[in-house]
């Protein structure tokens, strides 16, 4: 099976080739996001970072919500650290929030909607593609980020 690092890079190499001459950065963790409300300051760490507003980013990492974030499952994540992240990410407006599961192959999408509520996808598995409502055009097989499995 690919290490959490294999799979975070094929994930990372497909969405920065897509941004190559964009205004959006794509950022890999370990990297800082400050979610900011009132005296409080929650602090995350994802996998990867979308951020199509530059001014976001400073010398300590991204203040305020990502446009994408991805989080790779790994055996030690437990749910109550998931669904912590999750409830922040939906709070502060993620605008995607990419659920990868090593050891399904697969990768589940939370949009968030209208009302600032995520939706989730249907479940990615291999052969299929996904795309992003963030990234026009942008396409990830699923077969590109799980490749190389015994």
């Amino acid at each position: 099976m690919l290490s959490h690092q294999e799979v975070l890079g094929n994930i990372f190499i497909q969405i920065a080739n897509y941004l190559k001459g964009k205004t959006a950065k794509v950022i890999v963790g370990p990297f800082d996001v400050y979610f900011e409300k009132k005296d409080a300051i929650t602090i995350l760490q994802p996998d990867i970072c979308v951020i199509c507003d530059k001014n976001k980013l400073d010398d300590r990492g991204c203040i305020g919500a990502p446009d994408i974030v991805v989080e790779i499952l790994s055996p030690g994540n437990n749910i109550k650290e998931l669904l912590n992240k999750y409830q922040v990410y939906e709070e502060f407006g993620v605008n995607e929030y990419w659920v990868v599961s090593q050891s399904d192959q697969s990768i589940l999408i939370y949009t968030l909607n209208e009302l600032g509520k995520f939706q989730p996808s249907k479940i990615f598995t291999l052969s299929e593609k996904i795309a992003s409502s963030v990234l026009p055009g942008f396409e990830l097989l699923l077969d590109d980020v799980f490749e190389d499995l015994d």
